[in-house]
């Protein structure tokens, strides 16, 4: 029997499915009678020592088991002698997390005509019919450095050098990936995800996949739908790339990982047209077509091992 974690964070990063796994965690935690603790809060993602230390008072004395999820960048329980979590995430391709929260800032979704201005309240007329094009091209404050530096800090954490564009903060992301979440996964591929939380966390996610696939839940998914999307031209989406160098090794390191665990327990990787890389990128992103059919490793001693973590 493996270890059963009571206490599982997901810090959810912005405009990356989030609100389609919050809307499954729901429907899960009646089902599964697990506590599903959200927050209100949603446009405070960076703490003070004192708000850090407030929140990881208030999640750890939840009753348990709870899933936790708020968008917040990555929280050390153990730096103030709480108990570390289990942490899960989902991630999805920069350019379109950027692109799907620039319109969604400014358009809503399908649940409300007036969703955006709830939101939105003071954008000026001018900045909301902002030209994508222009906004990259003539480097407004929206489309440029370091509001594009987004993915990296739920990982990285709360130190203020987190929040710095660069090879610190995206090494200590990466540490923090491997030492401290059980999944990170690639909204691109959400089903695989959803497959793997269910046998990582049955507690928490079992049915997962067949509530996602009913078609009245897809209709409720689709109204979080970002609405008025545009592409911009290849020349702004290039400046884009070199602009999110880093969000982007992260992503691929992040997708290299995925792609690991799916092979290890025989998911196959659907072939799809590879996306244009940046020029920056010299590798490849690892690619898995087969499952492995002569893996050594015990499956569940795997699991054991990160659930000890």
């Amino acid at each position: 029997v493996l270890p059963f974690p009571s206490q599982v964070v997901y810090n959810r990063v912005g405009k990356c499915g989030s609100r389609t796994v919050v809307l499954l965690l729901r429907i899960l935690s009646e089902k599964h009678g697990f506590n599903l603790v959200t927050s209100d809060i949603h446009n405070k993602t960076r703490l003070t020592k004192n708000e850090q230390m407030e929140l990881i008072k208030n999640i750890s004395t939840a009753e348990q088991p709870y899933l936790f999820t708020r968008h917040v960048h990555f929280l050390n329980f153990s730096r103030f002698g709480g108990d570390q979590p289990v942490y899960i995430n989902i991630i999805r391709d920069p350019v379109n997390r950027f692109l799907s929260n620039y319109f969604f800032r400014r358009f809503g979704d399908w649940r409300g005509e007036q969703n955006h201005m709830i939101r939105t309240p003071s954008m000026r007329q001018e900045e909301r019919y902002l030209d994508i094009n222009v906004c990259i091209l003539e480097n407004y404050p929206e489309c440029s450095n370091p509001r594009l530096f987004y993915i990296i800090p739920y990982f990285c954490g709360q130190h203020p050098r987190c929040r710095e564009p660069g090879e610190w903060a995206l090494e200590r992301a990466k540490l923090n990936v491997n030492e401290n979440f059980l999944l990170v996964g690639i909204l691109e591929e959400l089903e695989d995800v959803l497959l793997l939380l269910e046998r990582f966390l049955p507690h928490y996610f079992k049915d997962v996949l067949s509530i996602y696939k009913n078609p009245e839940h897809r209709k409720l998914g689709n109204l979080t739908v970002t609405v008025k999307k545009t592409v911009p031209s290849p020349e702004a989406i290039q400046i884009l790339y070199q602009r999110m160098r880093y969000e982007y090794e992260f992503y691929y390191y992040v997708k290299e990982q995925f792609h690991l665990l799916k092979r290890k327990f025989g998911l196959k990787s659907h072939i799809r047209k590879p996306h244009p890389r940046p020029e920056f990128f010299i590798t490849s992103p690892l690619e898995t077509e087969e499952p492995i059919d002569d893996e050594e490793e015990d499956d569940e001693k795997w699991l054991e091992d990160i659930y000890k973590r």
